[in-house]
């Protein structure tokens, strides 16, 4: 176990430095996204489509019969399990643990959640063929914006990181909340039955002191083929498993849940939500599509991100239900809230669940969240880079 514990930390470590940390992890997501959107315009744009959705010769669940079904519904369970794993940290023994450090968080999500979804609805103009996007834009990818904050550097106040990311981790939480109950197919109640029971002895393993991984390893793994056949979507498992892990120190000194996050947290932003990107952002320009659930999305993702964070933080302030961070500018703040648009991974995937029988529809959410993202990590970094030197604690509290 030593010595795949200390096999699995120096990878980690290498792909941290071959990608230059938090802004190196931002600029891969942002070539991916090119990528993809160079091949979606290209002669190969046929012979990748092909290869992501062709039928599998042969595939061990058969539910999964092609590499874009493994890649979202495997793989990114695997990306929900870390999620699950840093909200669990955070809120038992991190920034989120106490009711007085979630107030101003907690707040900031929701409303960041509640007004792109209201923005979207008002611009589709109460459309019943697309009002099953209304969750597309309420999703923030916290890699990407976290990369365009890092490239900021020591100018912002480490304040603006922590909130970014308290706001991102219960804004995931807020995301899956919506998979599970939103997005869900009609529920098998045997598997569901069988999935309930397999989080029942994964949480039962905890509370009787286990700290080995192995077996929280194969219940998870047994976990996400129940839920995958229940009807609920699978990565929902990867957050239900990850609350069993056990935080606590064990005999040796270590934490079960720190190790495995250590350890899977340079997988999950060098190599998983890359392929996701890449398998998920490409949408070809040619001809004139609709505008009208592009326009829908981007502009949830670039007003109703900002108009709901900012406005929260404003309020929480002025108030004196939570301080606005110190050392932070309204400024700053405000450049914050426009980088939480950046949507990408969550919002594609969340736009691939609400349009599943309407390929073009996808496709046009894809244009949206493409357009969306990059308007606000653009003028979110404009923004932090204008502000890069907070005024003096005590000036600057007019926004």
């Amino acid at each position: 176990m030593g010595i795949h514990k200390h096999l699995a930390s120096r990878i980690a470590q290498a792909l941290r430095l071959a990608f230059g940390g938090e802004a190196g992890a931002g600029l891969l997501l942002l070539s991916v996204a090119l990528l993809a959107m160079g091949i979606a315009n290209s002669p190969l744009a046929g012979t990748w489509h092909h290869l992501l959705h062709a039928p599998l010769g042969w595939s061990p669940v058969a539910k999964l019969d092609s590499l874009h079904l493994w890649i979202n519904d495997g793989l990114m369970a695997v990306f929900f399990f870390v999620v699950g794993l840093e909200i669990k940290r955070e809120v038992l023994d991190g920034e989120l643990a106490t009711p007085a450090q979630r107030r101003l968080p907690v707040l900031a999500a929701i409303a960041g959640m509640v007004l792109p979804a209201l923005v979207y609805l008002v611009a589709v103009r109460g459309d019943p063929a697309l009002a099953a996007g209304w969750a597309i834009p309420a999703a923030t990818d916290i890699a990407f914006a976290v990369g365009v904050l890092a490239l900021i550097g020591k100018r912002a106040p480490p304040s603006l990181r922590l909130l970014l990311l308290t706001v991102a981790i219960v804004d995931d939480l807020g995301a899956v909340a919506v998979i599970a109950l939103f997005y869900t197919a009609s529920i098998k109640l045997a598997w569901l039955a069988l999935a309930a029971t397999v989080l029942a002895a994964m949480a039962g393993m905890n509370r009787a002191g286990v700290t080995r991984g192995l077996p929280y390893v194969l219940l998870a793994a047994a976990l996400w083929y129940a839920v995958l056949h229940s009807g609920v979507h699978a990565t929902v498992a990867g957050v239900a498993a990850a609350m069993t892990v056990p935080l606590k120190v064990d005999r040796g000194g270590e934490s079960l849940l720190l190790r495995m996050e250590h350890a899977l947290v340079p997988w999950n932003a060098y190599l998983i939500v890359p392929l996701f990107g890449l398998a998920n952002a490409g949408v070809a320009l040619a001809g004139s599509p609709n505008l009208t659930l592009p326009l829908a999305v981007g502009l949830g993702l670039f007003l109703g991100k900002q108009l709901g964070i900012f406005g929260a933080i404003f309020l929480a302030d002025r108030s004196g239900f939570a301080p606005r961070p110190a050392g932070a500018s309204w400024v700053q703040l405000w450049g914050l809230s426009v980088l939480c648009g950046i949507g990408f991974t969550m919002s594609l995937f969340i736009g691939s669940l609400a349009f599943p029988a309407a390929p073009a529809l996808v496709e046009q959410a894809k244009l949206g969240v493409m357009a969306g993202s990059l308007a606000s990590a653009l003028a979110g970094f404009a923004l932090l880079r204008l502000a890069a030197h907070p005024p003096p604690p005590g000036e600057g509290d007019h926004p």
